[in-house]
């Protein structure tokens, strides 16, 4: 009789974005992936983007709690559409003041999770601060829920890789695409994530052009230029670690 070992854990992605439409936007094609293969998917939501980036709502003269409550029930119906967990810090936007304390909820956050890969957003971007703060708050609560001495709850990590997702003003950003994501099959999940955020709705076109030009950049380095039409859709990505690998591929 064959002994059967114990279930394989599934792989797990964590994201955490500045604020609630981040994700979507700009890794909704990797989370839809990650989900369509079984894996978890646990986003992280630092802020609901009230402030900052919900100029619709303010101008229909919503006030700031309504405001938090529409951007969370759309994050809300995004990330299940995706087949994402999604959590919310409410630590306020514009500004996101990176701090000890949300650090810590997020080292309880990747102790939890265990990622296997982490996704946030790049280190600069001189348009919206709140981004540059995401980032040196999950890249320290990366190092910090590693270490053995460091208080809190749960398992110390390793050292999942991570990847920074494209702002959007790459140029002005110093993002390099260096890794581009084959979105195609999960692209219509995508937009159906993009469309749950109505108070965004100006960034639906925008971000679908940016997945064709993507996708064209991706078959063009994927294989010989044939100028054959195709319909490829992509997200692109940075990485700010060295990829470890036993052979070059």
């Amino acid at each position: 009789m064959t002994q059967s070992g114990p279930p394989a854990v599934p792989r797990s992605t964590l994201v955490i974005t500045a604020h609630a439409g981040d994700f979507v936007w700009r890794a909704g094609g990797a989370i839809a992936l990650a989900a369509s293969r079984g894996e978890r998917v646990t986003v992280v939501c630092l802020t609901f983007g009230e402030r900052g980036e919900s100029a619709k709502a303010w101008r229909e003269g919503r006030k700031l709690d309504e405001i938090k409550a529409m951007r969370r029930d759309e994050a809300e119906r995004a990330a299940a559409t995706l087949g994402a967990e999604v959590r919310f810090f409410d630590a306020g936007d514009y500004p996101l003041v990176a701090g000890a304390e949300l650090t810590d909820r997020l080292v309880e956050v990747y102790r939890a999770t265990q990622p296997d890969v982490v996704l946030t957003h790049p280190v600069e971007d001189p348009y919206n601060g709140d981004h540059p703060a995401a980032n040196r708050m999950a890249l320290q609560a990366r190092i910090l829920a590693q270490a053995i001495g460091y208080p809190g709850e749960g398992e110390i990590i390793g050292a999942p890789p991570v990847f920074y997702f494209e702002p959007h003003q790459p140029e002005m950003s110093g993002f390099r695409p260096e890794v581009l994501l084959d979105i195609t099959e999960v692209w219509e999940t995508k937009r159906e994530a993009m469309e749950c955020l109505g108070a965004q709705q100006h960034l639906w076109d925008y971000y679908t052009d940016l997945a064709v030009r993507r996708g064209v950049q991706l078959r063009r380095n994927a294989g010989p230029n044939l100028g054959l039409a195709h319909r490829t859709m992509a997200e692109a990505y940075m990485r700010p670690y060295p990829q470890i690998a036993k052979e070059l591929a």
